[in-house]
């Protein structure tokens, strides 16, 4: 006769190992087999696992919530414009600019870290193009010349007033002069810089950026020391703009939930399964053991009522 004892422990002990492994099996089952299985022809039933047979329709439901609820305007916005981040977008101007204001390299040398040479001499290039054509925009203007001939007069009138001759009285006569002169000379003016207005803003504006090339990024940052607090709050404020105005269009081109839907389906079962098992060990082995818990529970309760 079997002892009482073992007779009360047989039924937890047993419905503990059913449990465990009705719960080990399910879980193994949501991944596994990989792919359909057949026997002679006929489809062997949950197969392939659970996740591979509705990873479309997973990928699909994942990549629309995290569209709609992690990965939206709303959210990105509260997060890209938060005062936490907007403060780290700052802090890293700062940074950058301590950082050069200690750097002894040329501008062209700084940026060789970040461009080829090749790309250098192109961003240079079109630089200088630009802003040829904007010099030479306000060149061909015909303000120009008048502006320039009405301070060239009056320049010539202060000198007068302030010289021998004109205490003798000739600022009355050159004060005469001062307005046929002044037509003159801005009509002299404007036909030089029509003339000549192309090539000379194009020897001004190519000196310019090769000295700026040259220049010591230690150098630049002295320089525009003043300049610096102003610079900084103008890229934060393009830094907000940029989310503000642009950040549906990023998201639209971007189209999260495609992606994401993409790059699920494209990720090989075995790769899936080992990811969600290192974040979810834990918690998948806890499901096991309760299995186990409560197929003993069960064990006891149906020994009791035996």
């Amino acid at each position: 006769m079997i002892p009482t004892f073992i007779t009360y422990l047989a039924g937890p002990a047993v419905g503990a190992v059913i449990g465990y492994i009705t719960n080990d099996l399910a879980l193994r089952m949501l991944f596994r087999p990989h792919q359909a299985k057949y026997v002679m022809g006929i489809h062997i039933p949950f197969t392939p696992g659970i996740i591979p047979k509705e990873r479309g329709r997973i990928a699909q439901a994942i990549g629309q919530t995290i569209s709609d609820n992690l990965i939206n305007r709303d959210v990105l916005e509260a997060t890209l414009l938060s005062d936490d981040m907007v403060g780290k977008v700052r802090k890293a101007i700062n940074d950058f600019v301590a950082e050069q204001s200690d750097n002894h390299e040329t501008l062209r040398q700084w940026a060789g870290h970040y461009l080829t040479e090749a790309d250098i001499d192109a961003l240079q290039r079109n630089t200088q193009a630009n802003l040829t054509r904007l010099v030479s925009a306000k060149l061909h203007d015909e303000h120009v010349g008048e502006s320039i001939a009405q301070a060239a007069t009056a320049h010539v009138l202060e000198k007068t007033r302030n010289s021998m001759a004109g205490r003798l009285g000739a600022e009355a006569i050159v004060g005469k002069l001062a307005h046929p002169i002044e037509k003159l000379l801005a009509h002299q003016i404007n036909d030089v810089l029509r003339s000549s207005g192309d090539q000379m803003a194009s020897e001004m504006v190519g000196k310019s950026t090769h000295e700026l090339m040259g220049q010591r990024m230690c150098d630049l940052m002295s320089q525009h020391s003043d300049q610096l607090g102003q610079i900084t709050d103008s890229v934060v404020n393009a830094y907000r703009t940029i989310i503000t105005e642009h950040l549906p269009r990023i998201l639209e081109a971007i189209d999260v939930s495609a992606m994401v839907e993409n790059r699920i389906n494209a990720m090989d079962m075995m790769e899936a399964e080992t990811i969600i098992m290192q974040v979810m060990r834990k918690e998948l082995r806890a499901i096991v053991w309760l299995g186990a818990l409560l197929g003993c529970i069960m064990g006891t309760i149906t020994t009791i009522l035996r």
